[in-house]
């Protein structure tokens, strides 16, 4: 898996692009076919946004989450994404098993 940080109005330190890394891994153990991932770490005024697309066999999945803190937003986008990849992981095991085709 290949994670891309980038950032727009915020310095990436070596601390964030480690706890984006650290918070994105934890999805490989739903989901092995994940190619990529972008995050990008934003902040407008006094809120502070993660987005993040993950491109992943099947499909490409797409979440965002703000928080006054950083690390609080990054928190909230990989429990986002980490239901969003075990409900994608069920239907395209329930499409394989036929339950599709009634």
């Amino acid at each position: 898996m290949q994670v891309n940080v980038t950032g727009h109005h915020v310095e990436l330190t070596d601390a964030l692009r480690d706890y984006v890394d650290e918070k994105l891994t934890r999805l490989e153990r739903h989901y092995d076919n994940i190619t990529t991932v972008q995050v990008i770490l934003s902040i407008e005024k006094e809120r502070q946004q993660a987005a993040c697309t993950l491109h992943a066999a099947g499909g490409d999945l797409h979440a965002e989450a703000s928080d006054n803190d950083m690390y609080a937003a990054i928190d909230a986008l990989a429990d986002k994404l980490d239901r969003q990849l075990v409900k994608h992981k069920e239907k395209a095991q329930a499409r394989a098993q036929g339950a599709g085709a009634r």
